[in-house]
């Protein structure tokens, strides 16, 4: 079987990306199912290996990922200049070099020489000085790609969580979700379970937005006129799906286990319990992309930067589901099942 190629880029280089990314690929069984390529510079990748303290880290250097040797870990210096490194530190320098390396992998993936991206973390402040203008890689990649269908599922084994809302204040998320949103991404939940998971007919739990899930409305009305009319709707689409929940229950008596994901309304009701459940081990993966898109599940570490004290468990996670993905999707779209369902248009209005 080809060994897939895993591009990744170096993220924030004043934080633990750097560092995860070198332990993580020096690990023995990455060159023997994957031909990592890293994107960054040699001289930044040089410095973080004496933070790392990984003595058998050697790489081959690639003009692009379509010049790499396979099975060996490659290095695309994607700048060549002397970089002020300030580790634990927010600067222009981490925002301007992140982008950088992730634009040069973007290039690959668009031209067809590397077959997925593993992303390592960026800081929204570093980014915002150099006026990136969105709020994480997920924002930025469905842009990029101008993908209708992009959304961010945390892994961990058979653990799967969606959020129909992202990185937005709580104040805003009960006057943000309706109907068709919520259509729309279990449809998009849905189609990413067939074509990336290989789940021949997905089954799907979506959780409430009120405690006790509204309680029939006496606790909220959002259940019953926003949450469970776009689950008959998808019902009727020929999605397996159920719910609302109430969250506290459902994560509590450990029902994700009977579902092949597990839908939330907003970012800390899926992330709390995931990261409960998974933390330091952890993967987020943006589906609905033209390609499979991976990232550990923390952030840039500031506070542990420098000290070798970095769990890399997550990166190579990241890695490993990379692969699966990628191969996965391969073989959905040779075999021919690569019809989707359609997403709710406002017009559409289903029997409830």
């Amino acid at each position: 079987m080809k060994k897939i190629k895993i591009g990744l880029t170096i993220g924030d280089l004043n934080g633990i990306g750097p560092e995860v990314l070198i332990k993580a690929v020096s690990d023995k069984r990455i060159t023997d199912i994957c031909t990592p390529i890293i994107y960054a510079s040699a001289k930044v990748v040089s410095y973080h290996r004496n933070i790392a303290k990984v003595d058998d880290f050697r790489y081959k250097i690639a003009m692009s990922g379509e010049r790499v040797v396979d099975g060996k870990i490659n290095l695309v210096n994607c700048w060549t200049e002397n970089v002020s490194i300030n580790i634990g530190n927010v600067t222009v320098e981490g925002g301007k070099y992140a982008k950088l390396a992730l634009d040069s992998a973007l290039y690959d993936l668009k031209e067809g020489h590397i077959d997925a991206l593993v992303t390592a973390p960026i800081n929204k402040e570093a980014m915002a000085k150099i006026g990136f203008g969105f709020k994480g890689h997920t924002d930025y990649l469905e842009n990029y790609t101008k993908s209708e269908e992009a959304m961010m599922i945390m892994l961990n084994g058979d653990l799967r969580v969606a959020l129909v809302t992202h990185h937005i204040p709580l104040a805003n998320v009960a006057s943000t979700i309706n109907k068709d949103m919520i259509l729309n991404s279990i449809l998009r939940l849905n189609n990413t379970l067939k074509r990336d998971f290989d789940k021949e007919k997905p089954v799907i739990a979506v959780l409430g937005l009120n405690p006790h899930a509204g309680d029939g409305g006496v606790i909220g009305k959002e259940e019953e006129e926003i949450i469970r009319p776009a689950i008959l709707a998808a019902k009727n689409k020929g999605v397996f799906v159920n719910g609302p929940f109430p969250s506290d229950s459902f994560w509590g008596t450990y029902s994700h286990k009977k579902y092949d994901a597990v839908l939330a309304m907003y970012h800390d009701q899926g992330l709390i319990p995931f990261k409960l459940l998974s933390f330091g081990q952890g993967v987020n993966f943006t589906g609905g992309l033209p390609f499979v898109r991976t990232s550990p599940d923390h952030g840039t570490g500031y506070d542990i930067v420098g000290k070798n004290v970095a769990n890399h468990e997550s990166f190579l996670n990241a890695i490993f589901e990379a692969i699966d993905l990628a191969r996965n999707r391969i073989e959905f779209m040779e075999s021919g099942k690569n019809a989707i369902e359609k997403r709710a248009k406002p017009s559409e209005e289903a029997d409830e």
